[in-house]
């Protein structure tokens, strides 16, 4: 008997059918069967199926003589399913990577209760993803498994049949069976919550729900879209079966006139001829259902007061003055839009006005201004080069530019700066150093006195600035008259290296002075300790004695959604319990749902605010054309190149040198070679020593620890000299790993190197 019954009706979906069943057979947890059930479909879905069926025995083909629509076809797979819980999948929809392991794992730890709700997030055609809005109800907070009256919030979420798993002897007791129609979800859902004596909650999202852009019923004029009244039908008509489920007859009430009232308010899918009959049956139904404390606010969901003003009109049947209405809600939508553009427009006015007089006022000498990543916490040189300014010069006062979300990332001694306000405009206007890894602001107009440092954020292998003018598909705005404007405010560009320096003066090219101190970032990497390795490493969660590797992967100027390089699992599996990998995705994919399944020797430091103490954590790097190779080279620890698609990478965004000619390690080309890279060792022999040398001597000439200090001795102290003078590469003493305590890898290599 597998774990997972999962059934998927088909109807003219050829298009999306195969991602659907991939989606479910391609899943880490694979006790489950998949029964796939071809509604008469007549396009290819059933050779789809058929083809499945064929080539792996966990698929059931079932093929329905006629055309029996979405809720009798799910009825053809229950009566097959002998999994001990169902999972419910439509045809265009998909599973999300580990989604199922994530379920089993969340059944186990909280007592196998009658349903499992889970989450899902939108697919839209455009390549959007967004999360269900209401994901916070779903918050695993509290006990285990519980009855519905105790978390009554969950029916106010979508009720729908497949963001939940149900067990198949709880639907068999219950007899629960799906009705022909539309919305045929309602009259199962519904009695599925209600009755169920334990109800549990996994907050992640388990389906990716497609927005189609065209052919989804939902989005289709049809009379058919009258079907909801029978399905509430059967709603209330199973509540007068259970006189112990009586009392959830207001809030049932209450979500159905939400959804009357939201399927009324849809243009798009009933016909102009119909719509006068839709209101007159809501109405007669909404009254016949109506019981006390109907309106009374039972089930705990906000709703305005204009909401609770339609509900009753509906109810009512007074449809002109419902039509009134909502034409009334929306005049005031929109000239409340119309207000708002208004008065943001004389805000944004004011704050010009403000910026104006600002710049009339003298530049205030002791204070600088930071900024990292577009606003971000604080991050980089910019931060690097803060910390060491208010050592050398406590008398400067600090100011950085953040959101407010990342507000708590600042040390106490330098004060937030909120895009957008009158005191970042203050602070633009009056400040006489003005430090950033990235752009500042057009608007902002360098004053003479002022002085603006460009640090950079990172030595670049992929073509920048001017070198992308061939390449469209990379180019992230063909502003480049903006863009050089922007750089001709720069007083100082810092480099890291020399092929930085010619890379830059070339494809951004002003009168900036070129400072070749290195990145004071890298500071960290001369100036930590072995304890604060091991506190590091701690703080992580890193176990004792493993070698741990970052795998730190750049964005993809080619595709729009995140790569998927790597099956974690399975590396992890292959190279055995000494390895713990650290997985870093790119700034770029940041808020995106983390893809791979819940390992004890995997962790997300996706969030993680400084990328320089995970380096000085790990043992190695892995990482495929990331600049940060370049900075963890300064640390002199092993690095691997996984370059599973240079040609492409290459062709979309092109680079300055060819990586495999000259790496700083190690380089693979698969998955099965990267594995084979640290599982004999060749991550850290001799030959990768060899490369990793010849790359420092190239590209870390001037990270020797003391580059924030240049900086701020040269710029904001205005020495010329004495700099600290570069230490030598062969006289750098970087901070070394955590010591080992692991034995030497005994397992068996497939590749030889």
């Amino acid at each position: 008997m597998p774990r997972f019954s999962v059934i998927v009706p088909a109807y003219k979906v050829q298009a999306y059918l195969q991602e659907s069943l991939d989606s479910v057979l391609s899943q880490s947890y694979p006790d489950l069967e998949l029964i796939a059930v071809d509604d008469a479909s007549p396009d290819a879905c059933g050779s789809i199926i058929d083809e499945y069926a064929a080539r792996d025995a966990r698929v059931t083909a079932v093929h329905l003589a006629h055309n029996l629509g979405l809720g009798p076809a799910r009825n053809a797979g229950l009566a097959r399913a002998t999994g001990d819980y169902l999972v419910f999948l439509d045809g265009d929809d998909t599973l999300a990577p580990g989604a199922l392991q994530a379920v089993t794992d969340r059944l186990k730890a909280t007592g196998s209760p009658d349903v499992l709700v889970y989450d899902y997030a939108r697919t839209f055609w455009t390549g959007e993803l967004v999360r269900n809005r209401l994901s916070h109800r779903l918050s695993e907070e509290g006990p285990a498994s519980f009855r519905l009256a105790d978390r009554p919030a969950l029916l106010g979420m979508l009720m729908v049949v497949w963001n939940k798993a149900y067990r198949r002897e709880y639907v068999e007791r219950e007899g629960l069976a799906f009705p022909p129609g539309l919305y045929e979800d309602t009259p199962w859902t519904y009695p599925a919550l209600l009755a169920a004596e334990s109800v549990a909650v996994l907050d992640r999202v388990c389906v990716h729900y497609r927005q189609r852009r065209s052919g989804s019923i939902l989005t289709t004029s049809s009379r058919r879209h009258l079907d909801i009244f029978d399905q509430y039908e059967r709603v209330f008509g199973y509540l007068a079966t259970r006189p112990e489920l009586e009392r959830w007859r207001p809030a049932v009430h209450r979500r159905m006139a939400e959804h009357f009232c939201a399927l009324y308010a849809d243009p798009r899918r009933l016909p102009r001829g119909a719509r006068a009959e839709f209101f007159a049956r809501a109405s007669a139904l909404l009254r016949r259902y109506r019981a006390p404390g109907a309106g009374s606010g039972s089930l705990p969901l906000s709703l305005s007061r204009t909401d609770r003003l339609r509900h009753t009109l509906m109810r009512l049947g007074v449809r002109r003055t419902y039509r009134l209405l909502s034409a009334l809600r929306s005049a005031s939508l929109a000239a409340g839009g119309a207000a708002g553009s208004l008065g943001r427009g004389l805000r944004e006015s004011a704050l010009r006005l403000h910026y104006r007089i600002q710049r009339l006022l003298p530049l205030r000498p002791e204070l600088a201004v930071f900024s990292a990543y577009w606003h971000g916490g604080y991050a980089c040189n910019p931060a690097a080069i803060e910390a060491k300014l208010r050592e050398l010069a406590p008398r400067m006062r600090t100011a950085w530019i953040c959101d407010p979300r990342h507000a708590a990332t600042l040390p106490a001694e330098t004060a937030a700066l909120r895009p957008g306000s009158a005191a970042y405009w203050t602070a633009l206007a009056r400040a006489t150093y003005l430090t950033t890894n990235v752009n500042f602001d057009r608007a902002l107009v360098k004053r003479p006195g002022q002085i603006l440092l460009q640090t950079q954020h990172g030595t670049p292998l992929k073509r920048v600035g001017l070198d992308l003018q061939d390449r469209p598909a990379a180019t992230p705005t063909t502003d480049f008259a903006g863009l050089l404007r922007g750089a001709d405010q720069w007083d100082y560009l810092l480099s890291a290296n020399r092929h930085s320096t010619l890379v830059w003066e070339r494809a951004v090219p002003s009168s900036y002075t070129t400072l070749e101190y290195g990145y004071p970032r890298n500071d960290a990497f001369h100036r930590a300790t072995q304890s604060d390795v091991l506190e590091l490493r701690e703080r992580l969660g890193i176990p004792a004695g493993s070698t741990a590797v970052l795998y730190a992967p750049t964005h993809r100027d080619y595709r729009r959604s995140r790569p998927e390089h790597l099956d974690f699992e399975r590396v992890l599996r292959d190279l055995g319990p000494r390895f713990t990998l650290l997985t870093r995705t790119h700034l770029t994919y940041a808020g995106t749902d983390r893809p791979w399944d819940p390992h004890p020797r995997l962790i997300d430091v996706s969030a993680y605010p400084s990328v320089e103490e995970l380096c000085l954590a790990s043992d190695a790097l892995v990482t495929d054309y990331s600049s940060l190779m370049f900075d963890y080279a300064a640390l002199d620890r092993p690095i691997v190149i996984h370059a599973d698609d240079w040609e492409a990478y290459e062709a979309a965004r092109g680079t300055y040198f060819d990586l495999r000619a000259c790496p700083p390690g190690a380089v693979a080309r698969t998955e099965d070679e990267l594995v084979d890279i640290f599982a004999t060792g060749h991550w850290q022999g001799s030959r990768s020593a060899q490369l990793r040398s010849a790359f420092r001597a190239r590209f870390c000439s001037f990270d020797d620890g003391h580059a924030a200090e240049r900086v701020v001795r040269r710029v904001f102290l205005g020495e010329s000299a004495p700099l600290p003078a570069i230490t030598p590469l062969e006289d750098r003493h970087p901070t070394p790993p955590a010591p080992s305590q692991t034995p030497e890898p005994t397992l068996t290599h497939r590749f030889a190197f």
